[in-house]
């Protein structure tokens, strides 16, 4: 991939994220995911770029206040708020090894049947459903509490979505049927679905998308609030199977040319978790045959290449 560098300072706090943004704004491949009207309905023109950094400020460009439905990037919050709230038993119920599959693949692990990992559909259902609370509203509103103690702040959910998420998903109800089948999920499949459509339902912005990597890059704690929202070897864990798995089966080529553990969404957003406590998000929802955003991908690139946040770089 061409990377696209900015004109700015290698010091996160005075990258010109705007710069960025201009130059990608041109980009006009990929497709703007359908499979549900909130979705169909997003500006393809969409572009927004936002740093969480380690003290608590953002550098944001314009449209980082544009809100989306967090959609597949609350896997990684989802995991661990389940190995949170199981102290670890998570982990006896979800594997943590990439697939090379689609996120909604109808496979589970032969032999024991779990998830291959907790960010394809199978395991965010599952990891959902491992959440504490007084069934599926409790799990709902524990979830919601949680990610806002991510995001910093409270966060609000697209009741419509969150309906067409459940009506419109039967591959999720089939995955959840098949967990309850191989007996590693105990909630009903209805409830399971319901509780994970409505965690994705869940609104955001490049902003608060930004925070919510950095607190997992800052090992549990928050930087803007200063509370710490998960131990920091939770974090360690969830980064680790982000980098790994979270961007399906383009995750190789991923850390190869961006090299900091990421998870995509098909609603355009991407969250990013780098080394030194920094978050990062890009927000744009032209998608592309992984359903990774093409405008997010380039972005991420020319961040890791301009900051030198690549895991593997000097």
């Amino acid at each position: 991939m061409t990377t696209l560098a900015a004109p700015s300072s290698p010091d996160p706090s005075r990258y010109d994220v705007d710069a960025l943004r201009e130059r990608l704004r041109p980009h006009r491949d990929g497709r703007v995911d359908d499979s549900i009207p909130a979705l169909a309905g997003a500006d393809p023109d969409l572009c927004a770029i936002a740093l969480a950094l380690p003290d608590g400020s953002v550098v944001r460009s314009a449209e980082a206040d544009v809100r989306i439905s967090v959609q597949s990037a609350v896997k990684p919050f989802l995991f661990a708020l389940a190995l949170l709230d199981t102290d670890g038993g998570a982990l006896d119920r979800v594997g943590i090894e990439p697939t090379g599959e689609s996120f909604d693949a109808l496979i589970l692990e032969s032999g024991t049947g779990r998830p291959p990992n907790p960010m394809v559909n199978a395991g965010a259902i599952l990891t959902a459903s491992l959440v504490d609370g007084a069934g599926p509203e409790g799990r709902m509103e524990r979830i919601t509490a949680g990610l806002s103690a991510f995001a910093g702040r409270d966060l609000d959910v697209d009741d419509d979505v969150a309906h067409h998420e459940r009506l419109l998903g039967d591959r999720n109800h089939a995955l959840a049927h098949l967990l309850r089948a191989e007996g590693v999920m105990h909630a009903s499949a209805d409830d399971a679905v319901a509780v994970y459509a409505r965690a994705c339902a869940t609104l955001v912005d490049a902003e608060t998308l930004a925070v919510m990597g950095a607190t997992l890059a800052g090992g549990g704690v928050n930087p803007r609030t200063g509370v710490r929202v998960i131990p920091e070897r939770v974090a360690r864990d969830v980064v680790s199977v982000m980098a790994t798995c979270g961007m399906y089966d383009g995750s190789g080529r991923w850390m190869r040319e961006v090299g900091v553990p990421a998870k995509s969404s098909v609603s355009g957003g991407i969250v990013l978790a780098a080394r030194g406590g920094l978050g990062a998000a890009v927000v744009s929802p032209p998608l592309d045959a992984q359903g990774t955003s093409v405008r997010g991908h380039r972005a991420s690139a020319a961040l890791s290449d301009d900051l030198g946040l690549h895991a593997f770089g000097r």
